[in-house]
């Protein structure tokens, strides 16, 4: 069996993320953009806005400043992408639309109680609501029923009964998203009228089918992987899955390998390169693909990430919007970054190395502080502040105002 270091694994992982690709000589193209999907095959949405949009953030750590207006052409007009329940609500080539039509043919025969007590206390309301837009769509949930009427109350929202019968029919597949529109609410519009025909005539695989190629997509964007981690990119779960592996391994799409110091059966995709360096200085999403599974994060990086959104801020260790920094192969720092749009600067609200790096703190600062310039430029931020927080925060050479 081969075996590969953890130094190995890294390259490999980071190659198969796209950042061992040359980056763009000039602007970046659709082309380049559509390069980032060939490689991450999934881009996770999230609506926290403090620095920008997750979704546009890979694209950027591969690829440095790009205009997000094309990114978002990519779903509408052009239709190369669309937005389904993938890893979590993201976006995907349009050509994977079939590989997840079994979640949506599940997400039909499970019971979802907001949508029976919608049909207890008003039988047909769903499909009026289907209706309506057929009729008269594009349509947020708030033009399906201005009125909010009904109210369905979770543990983290509040969904008027419209904002519910569109979340169904967008996650049976009835309707989809055409894009997302200044506030981030999706806009529905039936499927037929906005995934291309030739991808709606395409034929459905079986589910079985379906989530063998979703695993070796997986595979495919982590280079190495452990089964887990396979699993957790589209979401899997169920036995089942460990023996869609083992006939990837026959079939010669995987390779069981090991990797020194690491426990777990480790599979390499027979498209994995290992590069033998990657140089590469990037700020990543908390929603980036290659850290997704904090698991795999820690064995190959030695980087125990969590994000701390939903942690109460006296207990936060590293800040609120944290985005880990990627020097030379290794995870260097985590830097809790927001655009303070109405001040124009770019704060570092919190710097941190991380202490397993093996990295000069001036040099990481040195590197990182030009990484902080040009995401300010990117985002339309004329400086960047560091406040005094953390033992990275000294180093930087930007303005560090005292705490008030």
């Amino acid at each position: 069996m081969r075996q590969l270091t953890i130094a190995a694994a890294r390259r490999t992982a980071l190659a198969a993320q796209g950042f061992a690709d040359r980056p763009p000589a000039g602007a970046p193209t659709a082309r380049h953009l559509k390069r980032v999907y060939d490689r991450t095959a999934v881009m996770q949405i999230d609506s926290v806005n403090v620095l920008t949009r997750a979704h546009y953030l890979p694209a950027y750590s591969r690829l440095g400043p790009y205009d997000r207006a094309a990114f978002d052409r990519l779903e509408h007009p052009r239709r190369r992408v669309f937005e389904y329940w993938a890893h979590m609500a993201s976006l995907s080539p349009v050509e994977h639309h079939p590989l997840l039509r079994w979640r949506m043919a599940d997400s039909r025969e499970r019971t979802w109680g907001m949508i029976d007590r919608i049909a207890h206390q008003n039988p047909g309301y769903v499909e009026e609501v289907r209706a309506q837009i057929a009729e008269s769509g594009p349509l947020t949930a708030a033009q399906v029923d201005p009125a909010r009427t009904g109210k369905i109350r979770g543990q983290m929202w509040s969904w008027h009964h419209g904002k519910a019968a569109v979340e169904w029919l967008f996650r049976v597949g009835e309707v989809t998203s055409v894009r997302r529109n200044e506030q981030f609410e999706r806009v529905y519009d039936l499927t037929d009228r906005v995934i291309p025909p030739r991808v709606l005539g395409t034929p459905t695989p079986t589910p079985m089918h379906a989530q063998r190629e979703l695993l070796a997509l997986a595979a495919r964007a982590h280079g190495v992987a452990t089964a887990r981690h396979l699993r957790d990119y589209y979401r899997l779960r169920g036995r089942h899955t460990d023996r869609l592996i083992c006939e990837l391994v026959e079939d010669g799409v995987l390779e069981e390998v090991r990797v020194r110091g690491l426990a777990g059966r480790w599979f390499l995709h027979r498209d994995a390169r290992v590069p033998r360096r990657v140089e590469r200085s990037a700020l990543l999403s908390p929603f980036d693909p290659l850290v997704w599974e904090r698991d795999r994060t820690l064995q190959l990086w030695g980087c125990h990430y969590r994000i701390e959104i939903y942690t109460p801020a006296h207990k936060r260790l590293h800040g609120y919007y944290v985005l880990p920094y990627l020097l030379d192969e290794r995870i260097a720092a985590r830097v809790d970054l927001k655009a303070d749009r109405a001040g124009g600067v770019l704060r570092v609200q919190a710097a941190h190395l991380e202490p397993d790096s093996g990295l000069e703190p001036g040099y990481v600062a040195a590197r990182l502080d030009g990484e902080l310039q040009r995401m300010a430029g990117w985002l339309g931020l004329g400086d960047v502040v560091v406040m005094p927080r953390g033992d990275l925060a000294g180093h930087l050479g930007r303005r560090t105002p005292s705490i008030s």
